[in-house]
């Protein structure tokens, strides 16, 4: 009597389990026949084969959507481990020709977006060798890669504190007040910190860095700010105060890499917020030599670069150290 076939023997490709992350990721089937530039038809095949192979279903239809079974998160989460493993092995192997091939996998939160371009372009040109996967989120979408092991570093201005993780301080974050130009304080210098208090302020969403950073500072200094507004991106926070709803304090990073025109920078005596940029990475995850050679990058080249750009900017406005 024949032995039924062990599951690996029953799966038929790596390739399915990549379609089968890329559902995952992107929340339907022809998402990810868009990203991996397959037809609808050819990703739900392949799922039905993946499905089969377990007999059991993988996607199941919760009102207008077809959500993950538990057997295809626990099908999805085992074939990020093999695909992992195997990109694991592509930068061992690499590492043992001496070469810095392979991929780099970075996640960021959002207001990162603006200046970790700056420090990719030099770094890609030193190793053109070297692929770069880069998934930008807000603060709760890159805790939840990072809980999943999904990326080699993450970028948080405010890292989680009860994740097993190794922290790296690598560039300051300074947060500015930013007013629409000929707004009354604009016109006035030496302000107190107070004095944002009397106008409409314009604060980011709930679980950002930025506002973490933000309340911390007026919650020490017993400041309460007129907040009407909440919005979730920094440019729109940016066009928000060009169009005079209000005032707001933001990373300098949105000024100096995202464009200032039409926003002046106020001059605050509490002000900048000092707060940081961090390099997140979990503690227990073997660093590859593509991840090591990057730190050893933005410590020396890359972290100068962009300070440098920062000084140059800080001085073009006069306000910031």
């Amino acid at each position: 009597m024949n032995k039924p076939l062990r599951l690996h023997a029953r799966i038929g490709t790596l390739r399915q389990l990549e379609i089968l992350l890329a559902v995952e990721e992107t929340g339907s089937i022809g998402a990810a026949a868009r990203k991996l530039h397959l037809t609808q038809p050819t990703v739900s095949m392949q799922m039905k084969k993946l499905a089969d192979a377990i007999d059991m279903p993988l996607l199941e239809l919760r009102g207008r959507r077809r959500e993950f079974t538990d057997a295809g998160r626990a099908m999805a989460a085992t074939a990020r481990e093999v695909l992992d493993s195997f990109a694991r092995l592509d930068m061992q192997l690499a590492d043992l020709r001496g070469l810095r091939a392979g991929t780099l996998r970075l996640a960021v939160v959002t207001t990162s977006k603006y200046f970790i371009p700056h420090l990719l372009g030099p770094f890609c040109s030193l190793y053109p060798a070297v692929e770069i996967q880069f998934k930008v989120g807000n603060r709760q979408q890159i805790i939840q890669r990072l809980e999943q092991d999904r990326d080699d570093l993450y970028v948080f201005s405010h890292p989680p504190e009860d994740a097993d993780i190794e922290v790296i301080d690598f560039l300051p974050n300074p947060l500015v007040a930013i007013a629409p130009a000929g707004h009354p304080l604009a016109q006035r210098g030496q302000l107190e910190l107070a004095d944002l208090g009397a106008y409409p302020f314009l604060m980011r969403e709930q679980g950002s860095g930025t506002r973490h950073a933000i309340e911390r500072h007026l919650r020490e200094r017993g400041i309460t700010m007129d907040v009407r507004m909440t919005i979730e991106s920094n440019e729109a926070i940016k066009h928000s105060v060009m169009s005079g709803l209000g005032i707001s304090i933001l990373s300098a990073h949105t000024l100096t890499f995202g464009g200032s025109a039409g926003l002046v920078e106020l001059d605050v005596g509490q002000l900048p917020i000092a707060s940081q940029w961090f390099l997140v990475r979990p503690r227990q995850k073997c660093v590859s030599l593509i991840a090591d050679t990057f730190l050893r990058y933005l410590e020396t080249e890359g972290r100068e670069s962009v300070m440098a750009e920062l000084r140059a900017d800080s001085g073009a406005r006069g306000k910031l150290p």
